[in-house]
């Protein structure tokens, strides 16, 4: 009986905070300013979540920020980093997803239910909001996402890498 409570209350936990995740990003209420390209990049947010521990680490960045979680639910441990970043920082870290692609990348089915952990990117455009889960599957588009992994490492703290 007790690994079933365990495997429920991991599921359950699991929803809310992939829930969480996706909820809580407010947006500003001010104008948008005018953009000569209709499809740019405004944020990129890398996320892995999971594992036996409940583990996340949570990354967003920004035009001007990069803001770093992680933590783990069994031991309720949580930590937290944010950087301002120069325009020629983000414009490097975006370069290296072309927007054009990004509605051929394909997502894997979710690792969770096996205690695995989950990678996801959303990367909003001023059109849209690409979600893929677990995209490391698609060889021929995923070349991108990593090597936007690749130069964001370059600008974390080794703990959030």
């Amino acid at each position: 009986m007790p690994t079933t409570k365990n495997i429920h209350l991991k599921i359950l936990f699991s929803i809310l905070l992939l829930s969480a995740f996706f909820s809580c990003d407010k947006q500003k209420q001010t104008s948008p300013i005018p953009s000569n390209d209709l499809n740019e990049i405004t944020s990129i947010r890398l996320s892995h979540i999971g594992g036996t521990l409940g583990e996340y680490k949570i990354i967003k960045v920004t035009k001007d920020s990069v803001f770093a979680e992680k933590g783990a639910t069994v031991n309720k441990t949580h930590q937290e980093w944010v950087s301002a970043i120069n325009p020629d920082t983000w414009k490097k870290l975006k370069s290296s997803i072309n927007v054009k692609d990004l509605d051929h990348i394909k997502s894997s089915p979710s690792q969770q239910s096996v205690d695995g952990i989950d990678e996801t990117f959303q990367i909003r455009t001023s059109k849209k909001i690409h979600i893929y889960v677990n995209s490391f599957a698609d060889t021929e588009h995923y070349k991108q996402l990593q090597q936007f992994k690749e130069q964001l490492d370059q600008i974390l703290p080794k703990e959030y890498q």
